[in-house]
């Protein structure tokens, strides 16, 4: 052996063995921090689904897949990470001896071919990821680049290193090839390998002694490469953008729904030791029990993990409707400050009790200890350097629309950690918008955020030509009906709402859908309590109606607003109440398909409305909570496409990627008072496709996008293109329905 391979080998190991050492150090670190968290139950039962849905997300990429080329470049580079580990422990073989084969790697065709072709690929997969990362760099693109705020140092060392490791992979299989030839070797024969041959043939000039003393040293740097890696990573627990190689596996196959379903729908309960809070029983509570989350530990472990786990990738940024509109809130930032705050107060957490009242602890540890979760911040209140670790601007921007969890290829579940906080805020601190007071207050005094009196829930009744049973008065109850209209506050008390309760309530009677409502025992959901972080109130609420439907044997129920429709659905079986919920574009595009409705001719004249434009076109908005919460995307599409001779256009942002109205998270009793408003720049989206019709699933988004489609027609005279054409109105899609099937 020579002193080259000596040296080599003396080099390689020790600094394998201090990487090593460093980085099993880390995960044990690592393992203790999340432990610090609050209990998480039912993120392990169902393995074999979980199993599934990770193989189908790691392998599949179909999270990735919304960025095809990201994702194809994302994928190679990832499986090449995987399989070429293989090529690393060659390389260690290659410090003792430069023909060391580990299982016919270099001599084995079908082997060969595979790592070349996949080191091959890697290179190239992370050249198109840096060309993509600068593309999109904030110095070109500003606040509209998805990578702003993140790290870029970071991402450079991880893409230094894949490109590094790559092209020594590549640099091994030709030295390799070389050696072959000039040793008259069968497998090297020239062709076999077009790429290492080509490569391979630049070499003919060298001996074979050259090529010894080559190998030996492509292999020792690409040993080193991948150990200084380890040793990064090792001593920057915060390095997401290299975490995730690791922890995004658990963290999906920990994800809420075993089936894979996204974390959004229902939220989560505030528990506490694990068991969701009964409100009934608070005062049995220990007193320092933590009504959400007040302090970073009082996060679940998962939710540690979450904040671990993000790869700083900037999707959930790119989507947000705050940051969009310049606001304070990104999605990515809120995380990444929660990920960083968690690590740096990690010694005061995992500390004992003498060793917090000593001096054994890092001064900037104690300090972290010392810091606000939610409060004022110094200077920039997303990426916060001091002050508290989120602003409350931040923490009150969120609609809850979800595109964040939508998108992140992680599945970090963004919504229920801004809730939590919300929660604690709401109900020890009292900190919360002013304008949410006066919701609370009309929440507990007259069940519905307008504060009006229960004796108007029945009013949009009057005037029709039929009937409308109530459930309990008219008939005792609801087993000789085939549905529960639940007409929703906005439904009962605000005006352009009501226009959609009476089009559906005339639908279902048309199609001799026997249906029955509330009246007056109907009270709000306690959506918008609990998404203000107020579960005392949502409980009180929510336990009233489900006492109310189980004692009227209700078993389906139909409703046209999307947050009742996911409250009741996802959130009452929290309380006892198990529902068939179905949301009007549901039930009647099912009523249209089984020839129980017709339309017959195009909804111009929509009597619905009183409007006399006509409805060429139209272009859909996807209110999120029915949506991107629930997946019911398809039924009002196909409703609006069996209308006679009207032309659907979708608007660039639709579906998964649509942009929220602004209402969500009970954002539409607040003000919004940094940047521009969401619902104006949605409405100017649907405006630029020139549909005559808006049509929506949701009173909330109804009044966001006719408020602002109000504003864009106040700023012109509607025929210059300042404005919006006087002509073009916000429905519903059942009043559009309702107008075709007049006759």
């Amino acid at each position: 052996m020579s002193p080259l391979n000596v040296a080599a080998i003396v080099v390689g190991l020790g600094v394998t063995l201090v990487a090593v050492a460093l980085f099993v150090r880390t995960v044990a670190a690592f393992l203790a921090r999340f432990r610090a968290g609050q209990p998480a139950p039912g993120r392990t039962g169902d393995p074999g689904p979980r199993t599934l849905t990770l193989v189908r997300e790691v392998l599949g990429h179909n999270r990735m897949a919304r960025k095809p080329g990201v994702a194809v470049a994302h994928w190679v580079v990832m499986v090449s990470f995987a399989v070429l580990f293989l090529t690393l422990v060659n390389a260690y073989g290659q410090l003792f001896d430069p023909r060391f084969d580990l299982w016919g790697l270099a001599h084995f065709a079908p082997l060969a071919w595979s790592f070349e072709i996949l080191g091959w690929g890697a290179v190239i997969g992370i050249i198109v990821l840096i060309v993509v990362r600068q593309r999109e760099h904030p110095r070109g693109q500003g606040r509209r680049s998805r990578f702003w705020g993140s790290t870029f140092w970071q991402a450079y060392v991880v893409e230094a290193v894949i490109l590094g490791v790559g092209l020594c992979i590549v640099a091994l299989r030709a030295l390799e090839y070389a050696l072959g030839v000039l040793e008259g070797a069968s497998w090297a024969t020239p062709g076999s390998f077009p790429l290492t041959a080509w490569l391979g043939g630049m070499l003919d000039g060298l001996s074979v002694g050259a090529l010894e003393t080559a190998i030996v040293l492509v292999a020792l740097l690409k040993i080193l490469i991948s150990m200084a890696w380890l040793v990064t990573i090792a001593v920057t627990p915060t390095m997401g953008v290299a975490w995730h190689r690791f922890l995004a596996f658990p963290n999906i196959w920990l994800k809420r729904h075993p089936d894979g379903r996204t974390s959004l729908g229902e939220a989560q309960p505030i528990m506490v030791g694990g068991a969701p809070i009964d409100f009934e029983e608070i005062e049995e509570l220990d007193e320092d029990a933590a009504l959400g989350v007040g302090k970073v530990e009082d996060f679940t472990w998962k939710g540690l993990l979450d904040f671990s786990t993000c790869t700083e990738c900037g999707r959930c940024q790119e989507q947000c409707p705050a940051w969009h509109t310049d606001k304070p809130l990104s999605p990515k930032m809120l995380v990444v400050n929660l990920r960083n705050h968690h690590h740096a107060k990690a010694p005061w957490l995992l500390a004992s009790e003498d060793a917090r009242a000593g001096d054994g602890i890092p001064a900037e540890a104690v300090a972290e200890a010392q810091r606000a979760l939610v409060g004022a911040t110094e200077g920039d209140p997303t990426v916060p350097t001091g002050g508290a670790v989120i602003d409350p601007e931040v923490l009150w921007s969120c609609t809850t629309c979800g595109a964040c969890v939508e998108q992140c290829p992680v599945d970090i579940e963004h919504v229920d950690a801004i809730v939590d906080m919300r929660r604690y805020q709401t109900l020890i601190e009292s900190a919360f918008p002013s304008e949410l007071g006066g919701l609370f207050k009309n929440l507990e005094n007259k069940q519905n955020p307008w504060g009006m009196s229960a004796r108007a829930r029945m009013d949009w009744a009057k005037d029709l030509d039929f009937e409308v049973p109530l459930a309990g008065a008219d008939v005792e109850d609801l087993d000789e009906m085939d549905y529960l209209f639940w007409v929703g506050c906005a439904g009962a008390f605000e005006d352009r709402a009501k226009k959609t309760t009476r089009a559906v309530a005339e639908l279902l009677h048309m199609a001799d859908v026997k249906f029955a409502v509330l009246g007056d025992g109907e009270t709000c959901t306690g959506d918008p309590a609990r998404r203000a972080g107020n579960e005392f109130l949502f409980q009180m609420l929510a336990q009233q109606n489900v006492e109310v439907l189980n004692e009227l044997k209700a078993t389906k129920i139909v409703v046209t607003c999307a947050h009742c429709f996911n409250t009741i659905k996802n959130e009452y079986p929290q309380l006892g109440g198990r529902y068939e919920v179905v949301h009007h574009t549901q039930l009647l595009n099912r009523l249209v398909r089984e020839k129980r409705l017709t339309p017959v001719a195009r909804p111009d004249e929509a009597q619905t409305t009183g409007a006399a434009s006509t409805a060429e076109s139209v272009t859909y908005h996807d209110p999120c909570y029915l949506g991107r919460h629930n997946g019911v995307y398809a039924p009002p599409r196909e409703l609006l496409g069996a209308l006679p001779g009207v032309e659907m256009r979708e608007m660039p942002r639709h579906g998964q990627t649509s942009f929220c109205c602004g209402a969500g998270g009970a954002r539409m009793w607040m003000e919004e008072k940094l940047g521009t408003r969401i619902n104006l720049n949605r409405t100017e989206e649907a405006l630029a496709t020139g549909a005559d019709r808006i049509a929506i699933g949701c009173p909330f988004c109804r009044v966001m996008l006719s408020d602002g489609l109000a504003q864009k027609q106040g700023e012109g005279d509607g025929t210059d293109g300042a404005g919006a054409r006087e002509e073009v109105e916000v429905v519903d899609v059942a009043q559009m329905l309702l107008a075709a099937v007049r006759r």
